[in-house]
């Protein structure tokens, strides 16, 4: 638990390579949004996120770690998260999640949205309402030295005013230099999450899944990244990137054009 503690906890300059690097993962999303809609390609939006990222002499994180073999992921419907882009071709009524990372002079910024494509269901649109909320739910509980556990009872106690599932394989973490570091963020208050405490100076993610039936999902074998509900019913995901400063928490990854607090779909 103790290895990299140092790196858990950044000074004002390191504070600030964040906030570039996560502005520009930002200027990202904005740019790829009008091209998620019905009739476009997943792997055609992988290719704007390489391409933008390239250009601007950044890097994408997701190409290459641990394997991925594309620059971004898209997770339609009832993937729930790790969807690779490939020869899907987005269509009405979808629902369709982007998660981008990039690498902007050594440091990472991560975020993800849903996108909501033409005439979706009356469910379709509940449920991504509903990640939408308890994601930000979860940053307003949070205050500098809290314990990690009010992420997950503010998420869990939206989700359950709908019945909806809340997934808990995966989980948001501590974001810098690194990927994936400590802290863990699971999205439901486990024994660890009642320990952990999140200190000013450290930076991690909010992303909660929310399903709309089981909280249960299965891993593809075949490709072994992408992730699905186990009904087979759909998924929604937002996620920022957090830095808790000492008066509170700095939203990293506020994009222009996404959904901010109080946003109805």
């Amino acid at each position: 638990m103790l290895r990299g503690k140092r790196e858990l906890y950044l000074v004002e300059c390191e504070r600030d390579s964040m906030r570039e690097a996560c502005k520009f993962n930002a200027q990202l999303m904005d740019f790829i949004r009008p091209h998620v809609k019905a009739g476009v390609l997943t792997s055609e939006i992988d290719s704007l996120v390489s391409e933008y990222t390239l250009d601007h002499h950044h890097r994408p994180a997701c190409l290459g770690y641990q394997g991925f073999p594309k620059s971004c992921c898209t997770s339609v419907n009832e993937v729930v998260c790790h969807g690779i882009p490939g020869d899907y071709e987005i269509q009405d009524g979808d629902i369709v999640n982007v998660d981008i990372t990039s690498i902007v002079n050594g440091w990472l910024g991560d975020q993800s949205e849903t996108f909501l494509i033409g005439n979706v269901s009356d469910e379709a649109r509940s449920v991504t309402q509903c990640a939408l909320d308890s994601m930000y739910l979860a940053i307003d509980a949070l205050t500098p030295g809290c314990r990690v556990a009010e992420i997950g009872r503010a998420i869990i106690s939206e989700a359950n005013k709908y019945g909806y599932g809340v997934v808990r394989e995966y989980v948001g973490h501590g974001i810098g230099r690194r990927f994936h570091q400590e802290p863990s963020i699971p999205h439901y208050p486990n024994r660890q999450a009642h320990i952990d405490r999140i200190h000013p100076g450290m930076c991690f993610t909010v992303e909660p899944m929310i399903n709309l039936g089981t909280r249960e999902t299965v891993l593809d074998r075949g490709d072994g990244w992408t992730v699905r509900t186990k009904d087979g019913l759909i998924s929604a995901q937002f996620e920022h990137t957090i830095l808790m400063t000492e008066d509170g928490t700095e939203i990293l990854t506020m994009t222009m054009g996404g959904p901010k607090p109080g946003h109805r779909f």
